[in-house]
């Protein structure tokens, strides 16, 4: 007989750009992938607020309960998936509680947390206890990034040397693009991290202050030099990513086509044509079908796991510190809090920033 996961959700939130909603209602999309597997079965909610539960229910067509106290949910339930879909504050003490509950795969949405430290503590309950821990970076699983990675593999554009990627912010969007550059160098550690930030005005991004504009140059240990632009006036002339070799440019476009190529030989750009975008909903799908996969077969790995992860939210951590240092940092990075909400805390930047 085929087993069913018993399957649950914290946070559902509104379906994006409807009325009432605060952002992209990212419990849709997991139901919707977790569902598609046909290994899942969803036996409880939890969430504050009523009415989302209601909406979310009736939208899906579902019977199950509803807890206010996510706690409550865990101790009761006995799950096997959680899918953690709240905003970025709550992630740390969620992901423990689940992974201490005895859960043994959390899909937990991005980015991991708001410090450093929450980030640390939420890898090593995972751990401890056992538990797959997953981060929907799920651009992973679309097609320009895959072929992407198997262009850069097959040599292509020669040996990479270094990585630009621009868009609105760090913590955001950033983690997607920091998550790519690591992919694309077989998730390399980071050796260190040169970063400046500024934040004139209160800018939230589902809550967390998020800065208006930052440089992040950092250097992989293998020697591959890399550096993120966001927000303001940040494009790098053109595409999203850009990859240099050492015998030609690869690079991640906004729109169709998605991906191209040079080497060093040709007198134009090679176009790689792709169904998909990206963007899509079908990468979760995919995020959440191989996490289902990890319970199957013992061993598998997820695409997205913790461990990818971290290595991403350090280097945005140890650029926000970079800026309060006012220097280079040195990897592993060691202060545990968030040094762009301690600035903007003690009035060296933000709004309230002292003339």
């Amino acid at each position: 007989m085929t087993r069913r996961y018993r399957y649950g959700i914290i946070g559902t939130g509104i379906p994006w750009k409807q009325e009432g909603a605060t952002g992209f209602g990212m419990a849709n999309p997991h139901y919707r992938g977790f569902t598609a597997t046909d290994r899942t079965t969803l036996v409880a909610i939890a969430n504050t607020n009523d009415d989302h539960a209601r909406l979310f229910k009736s939208r899906h067509g579902l019977h199950c309960p509803v807890y206010h106290d996510y706690r409550e949910m865990l101790s009761k339930e006995r799950l096997d998936i959680v899918s953690i879909c709240t905003w970025p504050h709550l992630h740390a003490e969620m992901t423990i509680a689940a992974c201490e509950a005895g859960v043994r795969a959390i899909h937990c949405e991005k980015p991991m947390a708001t410090t450093w430290g929450d980030a640390k503590r939420m890898r090593a309950v995972a751990e401890s206890s056992g538990a797959i821990l997953s981060f929907n970076h799920q651009r992973r699983f679309l097609a320009p990034f895959q072929s992407a990675k198997r262009l850069i593999e097959s040599g292509s554009i020669g040996a990479i040397e270094r990585m630009e990627a621009t868009c609105g912010d760090m913590s955001d969007w950033g983690t997607h693009w920091l998550d790519m550059m690591f992919y694309f160098n077989e998730e390399t550690p980071a050796e260190w991290v040169l970063g400046q930030i500024d934040s004139r005005e209160e800018v939230r991004t589902f809550g967390v202050w998020t800065e208006q504009q930052a440089v992040s140059h950092f250097k992989f240990k293998n020697g591959v030099r890399a550096a993120l632009y966001t927000g303001f006036e940040a494009n790098i002339g053109g595409p999203a990513i850009r990859v240099t070799g050492s015998e030609g440019v690869l690079e991640i476009l906004w729109e169709s086509p998605w991906l191209r190529y040079k080497m060093a030989k040709d007198a134009d750009w090679r176009i790689v044509n792709s169904d998909e975008g990206i963007h899509g909903e079908a990468a979760i799908d995919r995020a959440c079908a191989d996490l289902v996969d990890c319970l199957e077969r013992p061993g598998h790995a997820p695409l997205l796991t913790v461990e990818h992860a971290i290595q991403h939210t350090e280097v945005i951590f140890a650029t926000f510190e970079s800026s309060r240092r006012r220097g280079r940092i040195d990897l592993p990075l060691t202060a545990d809090d968030s040094a762009l909400i301690d600035l903007v805390q003690r009035g060296e930047i933000g709004p309230s920033r002292s003339s």
